[in-house]
């Protein structure tokens, strides 16, 4: 994996929960700028899959194994987009909190999949 990767897409994730954490203390539901932030982090995970699956298909082994490293992966890239879902459905300062939930679980997948990845 690239350390650099994975800290890029923990710092982003933090700041949008630092961002949307922000806008449900103003009491405000996310917003389009919300879900832009929400497309770069989703972009910077689907970077991260593309990095991951390259590098074990090069060879390289996942210290904990390949399915729980790629399993991993895989929710890393899908906690943001489903968070940001149920922010649609929730138009009021919970969508918010939601979508920061989202971001800060992300960023535990990261230094989990740092820890799979390295052993």
């Amino acid at each position: 994996m690239l350390v650099a990767l994975t800290v890029a897409l923990s710092v982003a994730a933090l700041a949008l929960a630092a961002w949307c954490a922000h806008a449900a203390y103003r009491d405000q539901p996310t917003k389009d700028w919300h879900f832009i932030g929400m497309a770069v982090v989703t972009v910077l995970a689907l970077a991260q899959l593309v990095v991951g699956v390259v590098r074990l298909a090069r060879g390289e082994q996942a210290h904990d194994g390949s399915v729980i490293f790629v399993s991993y992966l895989i929710g890393a890239l899908f906690a943001v987009p489903a968070a940001g879902f149920l922010s649609l459905t929730e138009r009021t300062r919970w969508g918010s909190v939601t979508v920061a939930a989202g971001a800060v679980v992300l960023a535990v997948l990261e230094v989990r999949l740092h820890d799979i990845w390295k052993g």
